[in-house]
């Protein structure tokens, strides 16, 4: 009697949540991120990421796969101990003492904040080449799993593997009975990173109309970026009516990643008209977390990474930088401040032009005139090579030498070099 009402209490809830204009924004960076090659989070390293993501204002959190090992089960367990104001969820494969390491690594958190993601591989090449199952069996042991989760769990979600891959019919009728045995979310996963926007997008609609329990149970997508697509894919499912995504900080995970929680976040932010949905997210956590992230792992997104990368907001061209000294909104798609960003950066280098570099040297506090101004482009754009040539350049470099681009830099250097090979 009361499970029967605890279940009836959890659905309105539920369907109340997905009234509201809001995509809930699950973060899998210490579990699916983690798992990329040459990244090795330690315990403690894990608790600083989980708790600048719950500061940052995501609703849960993967923060592991507890029977992968001690050390995972540690940290998911001092995650649990050290962690609040979010949704804590353990990773399992539909195995019962998967399903009870998950529970004993969350034991300590509110049965409010405690979830369980229960995965198995539903495509044809997971069923007949890694589970050796049939369809049917796939169904009962996922059932038997979400079960024994509620022994522990109010929050159950199940996420079928390779379910891009996977036959619709076949994966509609996976959807309806773990919903039925108690699923709170399913998620569509698209393990291989295969999909396009329209296909992704298409899929997302095509649940929601052939599940019948769906107004039951959240709709999570969860892409990788194998074709570069995860973000557009992302967004494309939360126009069908997705309710959730799952990504990564700085896109990090297996292969070429997954989606970037970054980018998502921007693009729901920018876009509050076309997309008409609100996250909890604060977009100006998003600069320190993906930095922070950078270092702990030792994974450094390149220059040019969507909304985070460093040039996002540093410039060398001329015409650029013209614009930007104008009014910085002229090349920018966003004022750094937005995300928690430093200031607009206009290095100096071959591209530059002279209002630039009028402004640099006036920032030194030199007393200038526009033959300095010329001098010191005529340097930057390689028509003058040898410094020794020109002495008085010397002392607006000493002072330049903050701004000037690491490339620029660089190829001063080889210059020299070969010079004195020569």
């Amino acid at each position: 009697m009361f499970s029967a009402i605890n279940r009836k209490v959890k659905r309105f809830v539920l369907r109340q949540q997905k009234k509201k204009p809001l995509v809930l924004i699950s973060d899998t960076t210490l579990r699916d991120g983690a798992q990329m090659p040459g990244i090795h989070l330690l315990p403690e390293q894990k608790v600083t990421i989980a708790q600048a993501l719950a500061d940052a204002g995501v609703h849960s959190i993967d923060c592991g796969f507890p029977a992968a090992g001690d050390e995972e089960f540690n940290g998911v367990r001092r995650i649990a101990e050290s962690v609040k104001g979010t949704t804590l969820s353990a990773l399992s494969r539909t195995v019962k003492s998967d399903v009870d390491l998950a529970a004993e690594a969350l034991a300590g958190v509110s049965p409010l904040k405690r979830a369980v993601t229960l995965f198995i591989g539903t495509s044809r090449l997971h069923r007949e080449h890694k589970h050796e199952m049939t369809k049917a069996q796939i169904i009962d042991t996922a059932c038997a799993a979400i079960d024994h989760a509620q022994k522990y769990f109010e929050i159950i979600s199940f996420g079928p593997e390779d379910a891009s891959r996977t036959e619709p019919d076949f994966l509609f009728e996976v959807y309806e009975h773990a919903i039925q045995a108690g699923a709170l979310s399913i998620g569509f996963t698209d393990t291989v990173g295969i999909l396009t926007p329209s296909k992704a997008a298409d899929m997302a609609k095509r649940i929601q109309d052939n599940v019948a329990s769906m107004d039951d149970a959240m709709l999570a997508v969860h892409f990788h970026n194998d074709l570069g697509l995860a973000t557009a894919n992302s967004l494309a499912c939360i126009q069908a009516g997705a309710n959730i995504v799952q990504g990564t900080v700085n896109g990090i995970g297996e292969r070429a990643g997954n989606v970037a929680i970054e980018e998502v976040v921007m693009a729901l932010t920018l876009h509050k008209d076309e997309f008409k949905k609100g996250v909890t997210v604060d977009p100006q956590a998003l600069a320190p977390l993906c930095e922070m992230v950078a270092e702990l792992t030792g994974f450094k997104p390149a220059a040019n990474k969507a909304v985070t990368g460093k040039n996002i907001f540093r410039t060398e061209a001329g015409i650029h930088q013209d614009g930007l000294l104008a009014h910085p909104d002229t090349y920018l798609p966003f004022p750094p401040e937005a995300i928690g960003a430093g200031p607009v950066e206009l290095v100096l280098g071959a591209h530059s032009g002279r209002n630039a570099v009028r402004h640099h040297l006036e920032a030194t506090g030199l007393d200038i005139n526009e033959e300095h101004v010329e001098l010191v482009l005529n340097y930057l754009k390689g028509r003058r090579h040898n410094p020794e040539d020109y002495p008085e350049i010397n002392e607006f470099l000493a002072r330049l030498q903050p701004f000037l681009s690491e490339e620029f830099v660089g190829a001063l250097a080889a210059q020299a070099e070969s010079r004195e090979a020569g």
